[in-house]
Formats: C-alpha cells, sequence, structure tokens
C-alpha cells in the first residue's frame, strides 16, 4: 500500500511541478497580474507539502534492509524520479525568484517580456491544484513578502535535497529503468486500431522511399558535380 501512495503522491507532484514551470514562463509577460503571483505561491507550497508527503514514504523501506531486491528496485525508481521533481522544482523556484525581482508588479514596470501568452492562467493551476477557483487578494505589498518567501522556501528545498541524499544513498547512475528509452513515445504514437497496422509495417515503405529519395540525390549530386568538372576544362 505504501508503494502505491508514493506513486499517486508522486503523479500528483510531477503535475505540480509541471503546472509551476508553466506559470513561471509567464512571469514579465502580457499574462503577468498579481493573480498570477498567487498562482505561483499556492502552486510551489502544494508542490512542496507533496515533497514532504513522497520524502516521509520513501524514506523508510529504502532504509529497511530487510526489503526486498525487486520491492528496493521500485522504491529506488521512484526515489530517482522524486529527486528529479525536486531539482526542478528547485531551479524554477530560482527562475521565478530572478524574474519576480525583475518585474516587479507595483514598482515602475519594465518593458513586458513578449512571451505570446495572453489571458489568465487559472484553469491550469486549478487543475494542479484541484480548486474550482483562486480567490483574488488584493494587497499592494503581496510581491515584496512573497520575494522573501520565496527566498526561505528555495532554502528549504535545498535543505531538503542534501538531507535526502545524507539518508538514503540511491545513485541515479544505478538504477535501471523498467522500459527502454522512448517505450513511452511508441506507446502513445501507436497505429489507429481501425487499420490493424503495426508500426513496423508503416515504417517499411517509409524506408524503402527514404533511401530511393537518397539514391536519386546522390545521383543528381554526382551529374552536377561531373558537370562542373566539364565546364571549368572547357574555360
Amino acid at each position: 500500500m505504501t508503494k502505491e501512495e508514493c506513486k499517486a503522491l508522486l503523479d500528483a507532484l510531477n503535475k505540480a511541478t509541471a503546472c509551476y514551470h508553466h506559470l513561471v514562463l509567464t512571469i514579465g509577460g502580457s499574462a503577468d497580474s498579481q493573480n498570477l503571483r498567487e498562482e505561483l505561491q499556492k502552486t510551489r507550497q502544494k508542490a512542496q507539502e507533496l515533497a514532504v508527503a513522497i520524502r516521509a514514504r520513501l524514506t523508510a523501506p529504502l532504509r529497511d534492509r530487510g526489503l526486498g531486491a525487486e520491492e528496493r528496485a521500485e522504491f529506488e525508481r521512484l526515489w530517482v524520479a522524486f529527486s528529479g521533481c525536486l531539482d526542478l522544482l528547485e531551479a524554477d523556484m530560482r527562475r521565478a525568484l530572478t524574474l519576480s525581482t525583475e518585474f516587479p508588479l507595483h514598482a515602475p514596470r519594465r518593458p513586458l517580456v513578449r512571451t505570446g501568452v495572453e489571458g489568465g492562467a487559472a484553469s491550469v493551476a486549478a487543475r494542479a491544484l484541484s480548486a474550482r477557483s483562486l480567490r483574488h487578494e488584493a494587497e499592494r505589498g503581496f510581491d515584496v513578502e512573497d520575494l522573501h518567501q520565496l527566498e526561505r522556501e528555495i532554502l528549504q528545498v535545498g535543505e531538503m535535497i542534501q538531507d535526502m541524499e545524507m539518508k538514503v544513498n540511491v545513485p541515479r547512475w544505478t538504477v535501471q529503468a523498467r522500459q527502454a528509452a522512448g517505450a513511452e513515445l511508441l506507446a502513445s504514437a501507436g497505429v489507429s486500431s481501425l487499420r490493424g497496422v503495426s508500426v513496423e509495417q508503416r515504417t517499411g515503405p517509409c524506408d524503402l522511399s527514404k533511401a530511393l529519395a537518397a539514391t536519386i540525390f546522390s545521383a543528381v549530386l554526382l551529374a552536377a558535380v561531373a558537370l562542373a568538372v566539364c565546364v571549368a576544362k572547357l574555360s
């Protein structure tokens, strides 16, 4: 049950981290506002709460010497995925700190970054936070206080990563994946069941057409080189 709980929590952390990354990219753009900053704050706090819960559930099994080999390998894969999420979260938090400092809300505004993103991002944050709406609270000093809080939270996440490395020694390069590289992409790009054609059958004609095109291109290139040599000799 602990392993299933960890997988569910890790999936939620992945969504919250991806949402936070999406929101960070809009800081300083045409969609930037105090509502966005509040969504950023709530999303990163949600991600940190999930991280604390996952760390508690993963640390105990990995420090248990009586754990079976298969179970340990599965928990180690979850641990590596969890560590990767924390690294991305910390990097995005640092990016958010830099951008929020460069583009304050209530100070004299600097030119906005033309990100091409317009409108609010409340729907994205609401899906990650499992909330229907986010209440907007207008406070002039919100961004200043949030920057100080963000600095403290960055230090906390960094300390969490260091504490994890001290308590559980799981080198990432020693953990083996259960699937080959790109297996998920191949599975998601599978052939339609209506046609019933396998991936191998589809790639066959494609490879033949590529080979034919390469042959024709080579012949044209050789002819062009020969023609150039002839022109050079005649001149």
